[in-house]
């Protein structure tokens, strides 16, 4: 964890959103609305965003994709966190993390134990960092993406926030988007374009 400096500027951050649905499309998708609104609203730039059924290979098909892009510093992910059998969300993603950011979850639930009680316990809102890319998975509904984004994505994912927060984590220090450092050699980078092929 580094600390945050007084004078620390605004750096906006590439975002990508992901909404897991089996029955909506982008006419019918709140939720992505809200999380695009919010983030490009913030500074950030939206820089790709999908609807995959839920299905958990589906789901790390697409996130895969997006952490190996230097465009991308987060992944932000609504639906599929419950517990009915197509809810998959959490199961799709919890083997990609190198690390889980554990407090994220516990956050969410006791924010939104505010609105809606008990029923909280039934969220399973996980977050994680897959090699350098910050990945945030919430429910599907608006309500529970603003209360994600209003109560703690806004202020981690930006850079003046103190006494610390995540930027310094996905972005080297004093850079900006446009300069990330690459995250893969020019082999590795032949080798990922042949699987795409």
């Amino acid at each position: 964890m580094s600390h945050v400096s007084a004078n620390t500027p605004f750096q906006p951050l590439g975002i990508a959103v992901l909404t897991v649905s089996d029955t909506r499309g982008f006419d019918e998708d709140g939720s992505g609305d809200l999380l695009s609104a919010r983030l490009t609203d913030a500074g950030h730039a939206l820089v790709e965003r999908r609807i995959v059924p839920d299905d958990i290979y589906r789901i790390r098909a697409v996130v895969s994709k997006w952490v190996i892009r230097d465009d991308i510093q987060v992944v932000l992910v609504n639906g599929g966190t419950g517990f009915t059998l197509r809810d998959t969300t959490p199961e799709a993603l919890t083997p990609l993390f190198d690390k889980a950011v554990d407090g994220y979850g516990e956050l969410f639930r006791q924010l939104s134990y505010q609105s809606i009680g008990t029923s909280t316990v039934q969220s399973r809102a996980v977050a994680g960092v897959i090699d350098r890319t910050l990945v945030f998975a919430m429910p599907g509904s608006p309500k529970a993406c603003a209360t994600a984004w209003d109560g703690i994505l806004a202020e981690q994912l930006d850079a003046r926030t103190r006494p610390c927060n995540f930027v310094a984590m996905v972005l080297p220090q004093g850079a900006s988007c446009a300069s990330r450092q690459p995250k893969t050699t020019p082999s590795e980078a032949l080798i990922v374009e042949e699987v795409d092929a």
